[in-house]
């Protein structure tokens, strides 16, 4: 346990640093975009003065659009989305550790005391000593369901499942969940294409307003053209600069989340097939992508002995 929690505070660090990338990201972005016109000669004060108008035209169309073209558990996911985006995975080495020993531990009680020993702790995840050793991995309800709701069929069955067809079920039910918590990255993606439209609209609307003072010196004019092509430039910016890479880091936090579900539908199918133990924690360890979450062979191996 000691060695875990030094390799994680070592790891610390790098993942603080790799999760404010995208914090750097954005102001790079602005500082570049805003940094390089005023090294030109550009002078910022009427983008200042427009950027509040045009920005809640665009942001305030944007949001309504958003709000007309998706449900409450959609919105809520975008503003959760956020939080991910910043924080990064919450999923990390430690946790497919004891999602590997959480699943192992219960398909050893089934092989050695048989399905009524099991029974309980798939009846009554919340009240099982077993499972209370991971209150981490029990907060997520979609992963506790799919370990008992499979293994519960495993129960039932008395061992004469078909691992193929286990394997369909699980494979429709990793979809499903996935394509839920892709909503929110769709939600974003569809309000970046509409920004750019959107900033259109509000240098129309700005037009119209200088052509209504077109009898005004030219400097004024000057002026309110500036503004109003401030609503296309920022329209653009927020697009491309902004919602779509947070939109693109929001579908990499969650692809790279959905893995823990992996590993336990290769733990069950493995198993189901009668792989030797070795086999069935390469099938585990094999749907892990990310090189500093992925556990190395010797400390499932090690872990798994004294299970």
């Amino acid at each position: 346990m000691s060695v875990d929690g030094l390799t994680r505070r070592d790891e610390l660090p790098s993942e603080v640093g790799l999760y404010m990338f995208s914090i750097v990201g954005l102001v790079v972005v602005f500082g570049c975009v805003f940094g390089v016109f005023v090294l030109h000669g550009g002078n910022l004060e009427p983008v200042i003065h427009a950027a509040p108008s045009e920005l809640a035209t665009i942001g305030g169309a944007a949001v309504g659009a958003m709000l007309v073209g998706n449900g409450m558990d959609t919105i809520k996911g975008v503003a959760g989305g956020f939080g991910k985006v910043f924080g990064g995975p919450k999923y990390k080495k430690q946790d497919y550790l004891d999602t590997i020993f959480l699943v192992s531990k219960l398909l050893k009680i089934l092989r050695v005391d048989g399905p009524v020993a099991l029974e309980s702790h798939v009846e009554s995840p919340e009240g099982s000593p077993i499972f209370g050793e991971y209150p981490k991995l029990m907060k997520d309800h979609t992963l506790i369901h799919m370990i008992t709701d499979t293994i519960r069929l495993m129960v039932i069955s008395s061992g004469n499942l078909n691992p193929y067809a286990v394997e369909e079920v699980l494979d429709t039910a990793l979809k499903a969940h996935h394509h839920h918590e892709m909503k929110p990255v769709e939600a974003l993606a569809a309000t970046a294409g509409a920004c750019p439209a959107l900033g259109i609209v509000a240098c129309v609307l700005g037009v119209v307003k200088t052509m209504g003072a077109i009898d005004q010196p030219p400097a004024v004019l000057g002026a309110l053209i500036g503004s109003a092509l401030v609503g296309t430039f920022m329209g653009v910016l927020l697009a491309y600069g902004m919602i779509e890479p947070l939109g693109n880091r929001l579908k990499q936090v969650i692809d790279e989340d959905s893995e823990i579900y992996l590993v336990v539908k290769q733990l069950i199918v493995a198993t189901l097939h009668g792989h030797p133990q070795p086999l069935v924690i390469e099938a585990a360890r094999a749907g892990i992508s990310s090189h500093a979450n992925k556990p190395d062979f010797g400390e499932v191996f090690d872990g798994l002995r004294g299970k």
